[in-house]
């Protein structure tokens, strides 16, 4: 029986891009990297090629954001990608890595479980036992993997870890070295090696980083989508790639959809409606564009498995609820004034109205 890998890593699934921009790259790559500075940006960015290949997007948005994140990890400076949950931080994160070191697994990630062994170094307590504290005792985590190969290191959602837990990453940061004092023995980071670190603006107050961490970051805040365009294109082509992946078929009428989405979370998110006519409450939710994804594909795939193929408003409408109501008391008052107040009154969103009205 074969298998199939449910989701492949940046540097797997993109791996013709990054072979072909690897074949036209004339620039000058730092130590270990396997693209120069500019090509890491083309590949974020996307693009064509001299040769007319075509390099997809990864992040849509503000490209000085990308160059200030690829010229951080020249430096001897950490990267922290700040913002609110669903702005693709842990995504910007991955390919980053897969483009500059050419392995996107070098991960930590961060919890309020995550004990210092996950970011030092363990032990194999049977060898330890055995043998005492010798080298072959110690259990390498991705950090010291890293320093040893001159690889980027990713740390997920930074602000859930505990505070004693996040300064064990003083010293690695400004030191380039990590003590394993039990065998009086210290492991050193070669060229190549950085960390990419990513927190978001709801956990502050959780595990708030001390002075002397932020001081060893340079932080990059990425915003919200600013346009309805901006925010319907990166929606457009992550419901495309998964479509792809499911072998789902895209029925015509998917971007109007995507628009309907949008435009719903982007009216609640904001405040006001689209016209700027009515003030609007908003959920306690964020409602990223993240989430506007998961509707879309969640709908996409109640289309193909229970529907005709064509996405409709009933796909869509449990979603939409899901990601909007997530206190039952609060954000029940929030969407039903939505749907009385704009939702019902909006020209050709009739379907939307009834099909949620059905689910509440």
């Amino acid at each position: 029986m074969s298998s199939t890998i449910l989701r492949q890593n940046a540097e797997q699934q993109f791996a013709h891009e990054l072979d072909e921009l690897k074949k036209q790259d004339k620039g000058e790559r730092p130590a270990n990297w396997v693209l120069s500075p500019g090509a890491v940006v083309k590949y974020l960015m996307g693009g064509k090629l001299a040769n007319g290949f075509e390099v997809t997007p990864k992040y849509i948005g503000n490209q000085r954001l990308m160059e200030i994140a690829v010229a951080t990890l020249t430096t001897d400076r950490a990267l922290l990608l700040y913002g609110l949950p669903g702005t693709g931080k842990s995504w910007v994160s991955e390919h980053l890595t897969a483009a500059v070191s050419g392995d996107s697994t070098y991960l930590i990630q961060g919890t309020a479980g995550t004990g210092e062994e996950a970011v030092r170094y363990g032990w194999n307590y049977a060898v330890l036992l055995s043998k005492g504290p010798i080298p072959e005792a110690v259990v390498e985590t991705p950090m010291i993997r890293g320093m040893k190969e001159g690889k980027i290191v990713r740390i997920e959602e930074l602000t859930r870890v505990s505070s004693d837990v996040q300064d064990t990453l003083i010293t690695i940061l400004s030191e380039k070295m990590l003590p394993i004092p039990e065998i009086n023995l210290e492991v050193k980071a070669v060229e190549g090696f950085n960390v990419i670190a990513t927190a978001n603006n709801r956990d502050k107050g959780v595990n708030d980083l001390s002075s002397a961490l932020k001081r060893r970051f340079n932080t990059v805040i990425l915003p919200v989508p600013d346009t309805m365009e901006e925010e319907v294109e990166i929606v457009q082509q992550r419901v495309n790639s998964y479509s792809k992946a499911r072998k789902m078929k895209i029925s015509d009428n998917t971007l109007e959809e995507i628009r309907r989405v949008v435009t719903i979370f982007r009216e609640l998110r904001g405040g006001i409606s689209e016209d700027g006519k009515t003030k609007l409450k908003s959920p306690s939710g964020t409602l990223s564009t993240a989430e506007a994804i998961s509707v879309m594909n969640s709908g996409l795939s109640l289309a193909h498995h229970f529907g005709e193929g064509e996405l409709k408003a009933q796909d869509v409408a449990s979603g939409i609820l899901g990601a909007i109501v997530k206190d039952p008391v609060q954000d029940k008052i929030v969407m039903q004034e939505y749907m009385e107040t704009v939702l019902k009154q909006k020209d050709g969103w009739k379907d939307v109205y009834r099909a949620c009205r059905e689910m509440f």
